[in-house]
């Protein structure tokens, strides 16, 4: 039964667990911050858009933290690449892929985090808006997963 769950095994996926457990814990115990992806997006948005919310001090003081937060996640992924070669691979075309990405970057701002933010450092901290909206996002991507499944045959 496990291995339907868990098909590369229990061990990988609880290491893997405790792994983002320990990239968020150590910024919130050294900073105080919740550590989420989705505030390198509207960070990102801070150079190119002069609106009042992209130019707030905190997304401009945030600015060189966040790179090195984003630099970790894309440099795991390549020496996972350069180990153990591609995790997977897709058929769907590229723009498709930067277009979701994009969607998803607002729709994290508009929900106030991702799901590192809300999922992990939220719920830990026992945030009913961040349980709320973890099982938004988890409702929203099975719901979506299914019907793309029936609709889009890759």
């Amino acid at each position: 039964m496990l291995e339907t769950f868990f098909p590369l095994g229990v061990t990988n996926y609880a290491l893997g667990g405790l792994l983002v457990g320990i990239g968020i814990a150590i910024p919130f115990i050294a900073t105080g911050l919740v550590v989420g992806v989705s505030s390198f997006y509207t960070t990102a948005w801070s150079y190119v858009h002069k609106g009042w919310f992209f130019q707030t001090n905190w997304y401009l003081q945030s600015r060189g933290w966040k790179w090195f937060l984003v630099g970790g996640i894309i440099s795991g992924g390549l020496v996972y690449l350069l180990l153990y070669g591609p995790a997977a691979t897709t058929a769907v075309p590229w723009w498709q892929l930067l277009a979701g990405g994009i969607l998803v970057g607002i729709g994290t701002r508009m929900s106030g985090g991702c799901t590192s933010g809300h999922g992990i450092c939220g719920i830990a901290s026992l945030e009913k808006v961040s349980l709320v909206a973890t099982l938004t996002f988890l409702t929203t991507a099975i719901v979506v997963a299914l019907l793309t499944s029936k609709i889009f045959v890759w």
